[in-house]
């Protein structure tokens, strides 16, 4: 009887001690807040696309002159959802939207050049079929992608923002 009492003693001791786990930064879910609905940017354009494609020099045996490619990209519709996980390298970006219309296709997060030093500000991309689609169910007009930063990119960065045509989603540290 007085062992089942003492460890019924430790183990309530040991669990109240854990309550401090919701709050502690050791958490992974406080990493960063929920997002949140932001006011859509008026311009939602995007200067860099993909720094991992490299731009037409023009300077190759086998280049063409035909000059930079024509980017026909357009801000989505709508930014629904917007979350970001801790990773070890860094974190991973995950924005969900809603296009205006089916068959939206090279979905891509492009970094805004007006981006400070303390915030990130993305816009969430698409490009549309040149043919007339139609509009569909929400479901099959929504779209996710997903941005890898490392450690050394989220140095210093307090606000994460990922904009469409109508809104914008934000989540701060």
């Amino acid at each position: 009887m007085r062992i089942s009492i003492a460890v019924l003693l430790v183990t309530g001791i040991t669990l109240s001690g854990c309550s401090g786990w919701q709050g502690s930064k050791a958490n992974p879910s406080n990493w960063f807040s929920k997002s949140q609905t932001a006011d859509a940017a008026s311009d939602a354009s995007t200067g860099e696309v993909n720094a991992l494609i490299p731009e037409k020099e023009g300077s190759g045996l086998f280049s063409s002159s035909d000059g930079p490619e024509e980017d026909f990209s357009v801000a989505i519709a709508q930014v629904t959802e917007l979350k970001i996980e801790k990773t070890p390298s860094g974190a991973i970006i995950y924005a969900t939207g809603l296009a205006s219309r089916q068959g939206a296709y090279d979905v891509r997060l492009g970094l805004n050049e007006d981006s400070d030093g303390a915030s990130l500000d993305y816009s969430f991309r698409v490009v549309y079929p040149e043919q007339a689609t139609p509009i569909g169910s929400e479901n099959s007009r929504t779209l996710r992608v997903a941005v890898s930063l490392t450690h050394q990119e989220l140095a210093g960065i307090k606000l994460i923002r990922v904009s469409s045509e109508s809104n914008a989603r934000e989540t701060r540290r």
